[in-house]
């Protein structure tokens, strides 16, 4: 039976699966770790209308982006298979997702090497290749790009790497699985990292895990 663990509004959330009545927990983004999260110049805490928690996380700025979520085993239903999904939403200034890879992963601190994975949280799936000159670094130049042309190059493209859309409207992209067995116990650890190559990217509010 497949079950959904989700992060990121600001208490822990809990219901029963409609089918199966397994227990299924989202986790706010005031109870994720995020780094520099407390500094107003890279995220700000805000209140939505249409958000179960109280608060969510807004992306200012960042140059190196971190998200961690735990929860503890005991609470889920054992012989079942959970699903850990970020919950986030794209703002009309979102910047720097486009085409930047983001590593994900689900796992038991201090068990096994969890499987790691690449996702985009891209909106638009990726589609649109964009590049940023930043002083001091090497950037990509393309003439239809210091022209203003917006250049959409095809590539192979995996669904699964790409946000869906949910019916609430936020956006869910899929960080791994984790099979309780329910006899282990410990913290189950959900990571969103993409704290490589220096990107800055900004616009992007998180819900929960």
């Amino acid at each position: 039976m497949l079950c959904v663990v989700t992060i990121l509004d600001i208490v822990q959330s809990f219901s029963l699966d409609k089918w199966s009545g397994k227990k299924c927990y989202m986790v706010a983004a005031r109870d994720l770790v995020i780094v520099w999260a407390d500094a107003p110049n890279y995220w700000k805490w805000i209140s939505l209308p249409n958000s179960r928690f109280e608060e969510v996380a807004e992306l200012v700025s960042v140059c190196w982006l971190e998200i961690r979520g735990k929860i503890d085993t005991r609470l889920l239903s054992p012989s079942t298979m959970y699903k850990a999904y970020l919950v986030f939403k794209s703002t009309t200034a979102a910047y720097g997702f486009d085409y930047q890879p983001t590593e994900v992963s689900v796992g038991l601190i201090g068990g096994a090497e969890p499987t790691k994975q690449t996702v985009f949280l891209d909106a638009d799936r990726g589609r649109t290749q964009s590049y940023q000159i930043v002083p001091g670094r090497v950037g990509i130049f393309r003439r239809s790009r210091i022209l203003g042309l917006q250049v959409c190059q095809p590539r192979e493209i995996n669904d699964n790497q790409y946000p869906k859309e949910r019916a609430d409207g936020w956006l869910e992209i899929g960080l791994g699985e984790f099979l309780c067995e329910g006899e282990e116990g410990g913290e189950l650890e959900m990571t969103c990292l993409q704290t490589r190559g220096g990107q800055w990217k900004g616009g992007v509010i998180v819900l929960r895990h």
